[in-house]
């Protein structure tokens, strides 16, 4: 089963918000031709950045196939046998650490001893129901 990532305010400003001013500074650059041929080189690398922004924040999915969690932000990506998870975290942020997410309030996934996944589904209820159809001992803590 595919589940979207769900996108908030916060994260859709500042990954918008960044790519806009970006790709309007490489505009503007371009349309004035001020730009010297030693400075050149920031357009592409600008705008490549705003792209990367772009990609991971409409390529966020998550799925849940066979016995595996599988997450996909943009370039990034991996996966989780679910047989390794031990317990999953809803309604906390992750602030710190891989976050392959567009919204805050999700959900961490927490596998092996000391690993830990942050991730935004569409629903978090829905994703955990259907977790725990696939493994019934996985711990569940709500915030």
């Amino acid at each position: 089963m595919k589940f979207k990532s769900r996108k908030d305010v916060l994260y859709t400003t500042v990954t918008l918000g960044s790519s806009s001013v970006l790709i309007g500074a490489c505009l503007v650059a371009l349309a004035k031709g001020n730009i010297k041929t030693d400075e050149s080189w920031l357009i592409p690398i600008l705008l490549l950045v705003a792209i990367l922004l772009l990609w991971m924040f409409f390529g966020t999915h998550y799925e849940l196939a066979g016995h595996q969690l599988i997450y996909r932000s943009g370039p990034m990506k991996g996966s989780i046998n679910l047989d390794r998870i031990q317990e999953v975290v809803s309604g906390k942020t992750l602030w710190v650490g891989y976050n392959p997410a567009t919204a805050t309030k999700g959900l961490i996934v927490k596998y092996d001893k000391t690993h830990e996944v942050y991730i935004s589904p569409d629903t978090n209820e829905t994703f955990i129901k259907k977790l725990l159809e696939l493994k019934t001992d996985i711990k569940i803590t709500r915030f």
